[in-house]
């Protein structure tokens, strides 16, 4: 399945017929909308007392909330629909169905940054108590735009839903579909990680609203699409829902599980019944739970009576219903954003207010190895994608097939240094100290990725994976085949590229004050994790890695990437210990730890522990990377002899005869 390489010559691809939108959804869409938005209003009434006179300030809000969150989760369901739900066809052009969906995802994109947009104006009248006219005809906008969290990232939103928006009216390739997506399930991080922070562990409750978001859009949106192609087109209809009741499944999970955190979080299990915010919050989880019966029953009927080629009236029906229970359960979710939770029982301190949490003291090293706190995004990354791993050798195994010991072994180490980096008592302290952080970004970078590369997980997928078949719709082998060999791939594994992202990551993020600014964004804290771990696996994976790169280096070039890393990661370190200017300083000083006064110091602890731990994993790396050449080298003498033996040694004789007729003509 080809991927395109340029938007040119995906939007020069000839265009398949627009097809009609669905006779009935459409309404159901309207219909539903409204009904959100009129019963976010109705609780907050109840649960709030009489909304402001104003009708703009009253309303507005509300609207363009829940206007957001439709367009979102529509955008989100229609190129999950087009990328992953249908096959495209064999050309690597999307099919109609699959272009029906894109065009979806295009407008409902449309939608969401008009709301994001006119969220901004909205949150900032808000946050000063002003109407919004006052609000736009002045200065005040401007000025606060940059003061409010919230309102920036109504700002982000709204750009990734125009990119969104204009990029889905341009291409038409399957590739450039499957990129847009997880570029949508970004748009959902901004507001998911600021909106809702809590002085309640606000780490906690950011990350799991943000996973509860995304199985939110993931859900709804991919129903809406579902019944949209169904009314539309039936073909393709039963694997598009066997498909889709797969990832509902695990959407229902992770916001039964996301849920249940959030709620613990924010009200205590006394307060529930008693407070206005408890009462939403049992709403919601009954709402929860008529999804999940309704999704079951779908699954039982539904999906199997289009499977079986029937008429798909059960599927209709019951994803009528299940929309609109979705679009009551938006409209909770925006009571929810605009009710305060249960106030503190006490004030917490500083160090709490910022980064989520109290620390019990002194970071010493039994605190550091023992004082856990799991991190529920990369926490519990790492250990999906060990099960995942271990249920991938299971299967080789079933069928007789060999799996090396060492793989598997290197590959639960490398989740559980993520768990642990980002778990333990050194993800803990990461945030309150420069020196505790770096070495979390040591370990997430540079020993980490080291030992996920050596784990081969793309060889074992493909070899796990069953194929789809010559004339079968593509699958999860072939999507990962084709990520795999994509342009992006080819681009980002290029030696100078991987080499600039992996050297270059230190000296911009801690020497351009871009580190100072992020240490107050919750998002931003998940951001640089991600990167360490994807850049790190990026620079190792053609240098030491199992499976195969996109671009096979030669052995004395690969070590050539190795040494040409070394000298810089050595004077990043040096560069720490020897400034006189505190990264960060102004957020360690708001802090004001009693043990980590001497913030200079610290930093140079950081830059020490940067150059020595630094160095360790790269001398781990040149000793896999010649011993993988030397084992190399033995396969290609054996396969020569092999060679040999199969000739009878013919390259041998025609050698020596050679020899012969130089010693003749010498004679001569």
């Amino acid at each position: 399945m080809p991927v395109d390489s340029s938007l040119t010559e995906a939007a020069e691809s000839p265009r398949p017929p627009k097809a009609a939108a669905g006779s009935g959804v459409v309404p159901l869409l309207v219909v539903g909308g409204l009904f959100a938005a009129v019963f976010a209003t109705a609780l907050l009434t109840l649960t709030a007392g009489p909304l402001d006179a104003n009708l703009v300030n009253a309303y507005g809000p509300i609207v363009v909330r829940v206007a957001a969150e439709i367009g979102c989760v529509l955008t989100i369901g229609g190129l999950l629909f087009g990328a992953f739900l249908v096959p495209p066809q064999r050309s690597g052009v999307l099919d109609v169905a699959g272009y029906a969906a894109l065009r979806m995802a295009g407008w409902s994109a449309l939608l969401w940054f008009a709301a994001a947009l006119l969220s901004v104006p909205f949150t900032v009248a808000t946050a000063v108590g002003k109407p919004v006219s006052v609000i736009l005809s002045g200065r005040t906008l401007i000025d606060l735009v940059g003061v409010l969290p919230e309102a920036k990232a109504w700002l982000v939103t709204a750009a990734v839903a125009l990119v969104i928006a204009v990029l889905a009216r341009i291409v038409l390739s399957w590739g450039w579909t499957a990129i847009l997506f997880p570029v949508a399930l970004l748009g959902v991080v901004p507001v998911a990680v600021t909106g809702h922070s809590s002085a309640r562990q606000h780490d906690l409750a950011s990350n799991s609203l943000l996973l509860h978001l995304v199985a939110v859009a993931l859900w709804v949106g991919g129903l809406v699409a579902l019944l949209v192609h169904g009314r539309r087109d039936r073909a393709h209809l039963g694997l598009a829902a066997s498909r889709f009741s797969k990832v509902a499944l695990v959407c229902w999970v992770v916001m039964a599980l996301s849920g249940t955190i959030n709620a613990l979080i924010r009200v205590p299990v006394g307060d529930l019944f008693t407070t206005n915010y408890g009462v939403l919050v049992l709403a919601k989880i009954t709402a929860l739970v008529l999804l999940g019966v309704i999704g079951y029953v779908q699954r039982e009927r539904g999906v199997r009576d289009v499977a079986g080629g029937g008429s798909g009236a059960a599927l209709f029906r019951l994803g009528a219903m299940e929309v609109l229970i979705m679009f009551a359960t938006l409209g909770l979710a925006s009571a929810l954003a605009r009710t305060p939770p249960p106030p503190l029982l006490a004030e917490p301190d500083p160090v709490a207010l910022r980064i989520g949490y109290p620390l019990a003291g002194e970071p010493t090293p039994l605190r550091l190895l023992l004082d856990w706190r799991f991190d529920l995004i990369f926490g519990g990354s790492a250990v999906i994608l060990a099960v995942l791993y271990l249920l991938g050798v299971r299967r080789l195994r079933a069928r007789g097939d060999a799996w090396p010991v060492g793989r598997t072994v290197a590959w639960l180490l490398g989740c559980l240094v993520v768990v642990f980096a980002t778990s333990s008592g050194f993800g803990r302290y990461a945030p309150a100290m420069f020196s505790v952080h770096m070495e979390t970004h040591m370990m997430l970078s540079m020993l980490a990725p080291v030992l996920l590369v050596l784990g081969g997980p793309v060889t074992l997928a493909l070899r796990a994976l069953p194929a789809a078949g010559k004339d079968a719709p593509p699958g999860p082998r072939e999507w990962l085949l084709a990520f795999v060999h994509s342009p992006l791939t080819r681009v980002l594994t290029h030696p100078v590229v991987a080499l600039t992202l992996f050297i270059g990551s230190f000296y911009v993020l801690y020497l351009s004050g871009l580190f100072d600014a992020a240490l107050e964004l919750h998002w931003a804290h998940l951001a640089m994790s991600v990167h360490f771990i994807v850049v790190g696996y990026l620079f190792y994976w053609p240098v030491i890695g199992v499976d195969p790169s996109p671009r096979r280096l030669p052995y004395l070039a690969r070590l050539g990437m190795v040494f040409a890393s070394l000298p810089f990661h050595a004077f990043f370190g040096v560069i720490l210990m020897s400034t006189q200017t505190v990264i960060g300083e102004r957020f360690y000083q708001a802090l004001a730890l009693p043990w980590a006064t001497d913030l200079l110091g610290d930093q140079r602890l950081g830059g020490g522990i940067a150059w020595a731990t630094g160095e360790l994993p790269l001398l781990i790396v040149l000793i896999a990377l010649l011993l993988q050449w030397a084992r190399a080298d033995e396969r290609e003498a054996r396969r020569a002899d092999r060679r040999a033996d199969a000739d009878g040694d013919a390259d041998r004789e025609a050698y020596n005869a050679m020899l012969r007729q130089l010693a003749e003509g010498d004679r001569r």
